[in-house]
């Protein structure tokens, strides 16, 4: 027979600690997350605004998830099962025992993104003229060059949830993946 290991929270909270996108019933995130709140779980659920009309006419402006049906949580490999135990946690994305994490840089690039109003959702991709950003929160971050207009968007993917964002950037702050900086911008996607 095995034997039972109990943990304190103090031993739990001394491991390393990496974040997870979790996968959520669909239209429970803001739920979920205020289950890992009360529970002292350390989560991030990206939202953003858009517009919205009612049936009876009005307006008004809605926070949506960015990703719907994911949150992202931080935990250490020993708070699986309180994450998973939460009403309306379907799963931790990458299953198993071995689930992928996600770099503190990407969740640090949603956060400042999402406050200077340079991310938007957008559908996911896979192919294009791939970019790398240069400068700025988002340095090093790598995605997809789309253009609208005279502005320049970079569609970021994390292919984990298989959803994706898109950046406003400058064009002076891009430069191609694996070839020279200097590229043709008539070879850009419109982007719809």
């Amino acid at each position: 027979m095995g034997t039972i290991i109990q943990y304190s929270k103090d031993e739990l909270n001394s491991e390393t600690k990496n974040w997870f996108a979790v996968f959520t019933t669909p239209r429970h995130e803001k739920q979920v997350e205020e289950y890992f709140r009360i529970l002292e779980i350390e989560s991030f659920l990206p939202l953003t605004r858009a517009g919205r009309r009612w049936k009876d006419g009005s307006k008004g402006i809605v926070e949506l998830p960015l990703f719907p049906s994911y949150t992202f949580v931080r935990i250490g490999c020993g708070e699986r099962i309180p994450v998973l135990s939460v009403p309306g946690v379907l799963s931790i994305v990458g299953g198993g025992r071995k689930s992928m994490s996600i770099s503190d840089s990407y969740i640090h690039f949603l956060r400042k993104g999402l406050q200077e109003g340079k991310i938007e959702p957008h559908a996911y991709l896979e192919s294009g003229t791939k970019v790398r950003i240069r400068s700025g929160a988002m340095a090093g971050m790598e995605g997809i060059l789309l253009r609208k207009k005279n502005d320049f968007r970079v569609v970021l993917t994390l292919e984990m949830i298989m959803k994706s964002v898109k950046v406003e950037v400058e064009l002076d702050n891009i430069e191609l993946v694996g070839r020279s900086s200097n590229f043709d911008l008539s070879q850009i996607e419109e982007a719809v």
